[in-house]
């Protein structure tokens, strides 16, 4: 007899993206055997990291990752990474608009292990924060706790989500691939609301520059359980290690 449904906590941020609609059955075939790899490996907490590329499709996948886990049954926690950057008001302690600066400064990896991912890794902790800082508002969520069951699954996207900082919390690891001009045209069309005429310059100079570095100093392909070729939505499919 198949599993009641679980249920899905999202953060309280407003930087939000809705699960997709269900875009073909070879896509939740895919999504149905990764979710089927991830309750393998058991019944305690598990936390998932999602990487890849700006605007490879982390969130997406992530959110329809939590669907298929929940509709078996198993409760699940939805974080991003943007939502533990560094506040606004302090950047000018610091460059985080250069592709370097954003490499080395835009994340808090402080506060997603501290609020986050400790948490969700020790048996004794009931609650985690599933947000730091609104990435719009700016408004501090820190305090903002959510329940963590004892079986609960921490899907967590972002970029550079395999950096030593937090690499090592990962019970599984997913890379989308997508080419880089893939991923600054999809990023500049998906931002062209709030950087206007800047987004492509934005996701070339800025994010593809750090993409770059992390590739280089990090080589993160290899550390992921499976890869998989995200250019084409309805069409994903695996990838050799």
């Amino acid at each position: 007899m198949r599993s009641p449904r679980a249920e899905v906590h999202h953060s309280v941020s407003t930087w939000q993206q809705p699960c997709p609609p269900a875009a073909s059955a070879e896509r939740g075939a895919l999504v149905e055997e990764i979710a089927e790899r991830v309750q393998a490996l058991g019944r305690e907490r598990l936390l998932v990291g999602i990487d890849g590329f700006t605007a490879a499709g982390k969130t997406s996948f992530g959110h329809e990752l939590a669907e298929s886990l929940s509709a078996a049954g198993r409760p699940v926690l939805r974080a991003t990474l943007d939502d533990f950057k560094k506040p606004w008001r302090e950047r000018h302690l610091y460059d985080r608009e250069s592709g370097e600066g954003y490499y080395r400064n835009a994340y808090d990896y402080e506060a997603v292990r501290r609020l986050l991912l400790d948490p969700c890794r020790l048996p004794e902790a009931a609650a985690c924060a599933l947000c730091s800082i609104d990435p719009l508002t700016q408004r501090d969520h820190s305090t903002a706790t959510t329940p963590v069951p004892a079986d609960a699954v921490l899907i967590v996207d972002g970029l550079f989500a395999f950096r030593p900082e937090i690499n090592e919390y990962w019970d599984f690891r997913v890379w989308l691939r997508v080419d880089a001009e893939l991923s600054v045209r999809r990023g500049a069309e998906r931002d062209q609301d709030w950087a206007g005429s800047e987004a492509e310059s934005i996701h070339r100079d800025r994010y593809l520059v750090a993409e770059e570095i992390y590739l280089r100093e990090v080589d993160p392909l290899p550390m992921a359980d499976v890869v998989i070729d995200n250019s084409v939505f309805a069409r994903p499919r695996l990838m050799a290690l």
